[in-house]
């Protein structure tokens, strides 16, 4: 299956075990042995029961549910590898934890996306490969290489199965301007028309003003993000489609399904039809009928093969 002599060798640790446990059965691969847990005190602690020596390895660990905890897994893991003397440590972060912490938005703010790439590279990563970051120029914080691959392919396949030739007559809604540049791309590759959400307070302690740059009126909307945390954007943009912009139905999909606090509930009272997650986050206890998770073992498993055979990547941003 692969092109040159040294092995293969992939680990996970706690954050998202189904993940790490698809991605090796897509590959044919078994999951390496290691036991990655908490003493009394609250430290953790990693033991690998097998050699890695000289083996190119790929840890996968996004850091998502408890975060702080999963980020530890992930820098204890790689440290523990480089000891081992493992030839090559690739950290596999499907969900890239901090990134919206990527700027000084206001004085004595810190830039913790960056000091979570010093951690990993400091940790003995070789390079990182991960999914959607929130701003795509952290690839730029690591002196290291990142591959990033992009989720929406994985949506394009979904809602062309899904909508068929319908696609034509729908429209693609960024729910910020922030979002507009993915959307865009989104909607190319559906050949679907576009429309934004622009969301203003007229003046201090307003009412946000919902206004819909784009005509949605009697249109199935498919509302595209990157991430759903708490979920109030996300659910207040489409009620202003449905209520502003008289649109017909709105789906909605993203790449990370942080679901925090209120998400779950505010996702069923909402006007959303379906909410269409990638399983770079594990599902939580809770969830809603609404949302449905679409699988990112193919393309995770394709490029680490491709990273291990030295191979281009590019084929999957397709």
């Amino acid at each position: 299956m692969f092109s040159h002599g040294k092995d293969i060798k992939i680990f996970t640790g706690n954050a998202n075990r189904p993940l790490a446990e698809e991605i090796c059965k897509q590959m044919g691969a078994k999951l390496g042995e290691a036991e990655v847990g908490i003493f009394s005190d609250g430290e953790i602690f990693v033991s690998l029961y097998e050699t890695v020596r000289g083996s190119d390895v790929f840890v996968v660990q996004p850091t998502c549910g408890l975060v702080n905890k999963s980020l530890m897994e992930l820098l204890i893991m790689i440290d523990a590898l480089k000891r081992a003397s493992a030839g090559r440590i690739t950290a596999v972060m499907p969900y890239y934890g901090y990134a919206r912490q990527d700027r000084k938005a206001k004085a004595r703010d810190p830039i913790t996306a960056k000091l979570v790439a010093n951690l990993i590279t400091e940790a003995g990563a070789d390079r990182v490969l991960t999914m959607d970051l929130h701003a795509a120029q952290i690839q730029g914080f690591f002196d290291i290489p990142v591959d990033h691959l992009a989720g929406n392919p994985i949506f394009v396949d979904y809602y062309a199965k899904k909508f068929g030739t319908e696609c034509e007559n729908m429209m693609v809604v960024s729910p910020d301007v922030g979002s507009v540049a993915r959307a865009r791309i989104f909607a190319q590759k559906l050949h679907m028309d576009m429309a934004i959400v622009d969301k203003r307070r007229q003046k201090a302690n307003s009412c946000e003003v919902m206004n819909i740059i784009g005509n949605v009126e009697g249109r199935d909307c498919i509302l595209f993000d990157d991430m759903v945390d708490t979920a109030g954007s996300l659910c207040n943009a489409a009620k202003a489609l449905v209520e502003v912009g008289g649109a017909k139905s709105v789906h909605a999909c993203a790449s990370h399904g942080v679901l925090s606090g209120p998400a779950i509930e505010r996702i069923d009272n909402s006007v959303i039809t379906e909410l269409a997650l990638l399983d770079t986050i594990p599902a939580g206890p809770t969830t809603s009928e609404k949302i449905k998770y679409l699988s990112v073992a193919p393309m995770f498993s394709e490029a680490i093969e491709r990273i291990y055979q030295e191979v281009s990547i590019s084929k999957l941003f397709r």
